[in-house]
């Protein structure tokens, strides 16, 4: 069974930072696309970040320069460092992995930051 697992969530003041770290059982995050996706209240879930594990990533452009994803494969870990956060940035957090062995997309249970201002 599959389980991504998020941590790092908390409240912090703009200007702040957080680092949220996603935890994977069952699955290789080697043979994964990794990304981070949120979802504000009223809002509709959206991407933050995808990394195909080539190196190649994709950001929103809301947090481009501001938030940085990596991951540790021999750790099946993907992290989130987020710098500058805004109100705005205020969401749950949620870690998706795309097996791609398999083709199947998992996600974690998210995990809430809010930033105040």
């Amino acid at each position: 069974q599959v389980q991504l697992v998020e941590s790092g969530g908390g409240l912090v003041q703009a200007g702040g930072s957080l680092r949220l770290s996603c935890t994977g059982s069952g699955i290789r995050f080697s043979l994964s696309t990794m990304g981070w996706y949120r979802q504000g209240p009223g809002k509709q879930r959206e991407l933050v970040v995808v990394e195909t594990g080539g190196g190649v990533t994709n950001y929103a452009d809301s947090v481009k320069g501001r938030f940085t994803i990596s991951r540790d494969n021999a750790k099946n870990t993907v992290f989130l460092q987020m710098n500058s956060l805004k109100p705005e940035d205020t969401a749950v957090y949620y870690c998706n992995a795309l097996f791609h062995p398999l083709g199947r997309t998992y996600w974690g249970q998210g995990t809430q930051v809010t930033v105040s201002s």
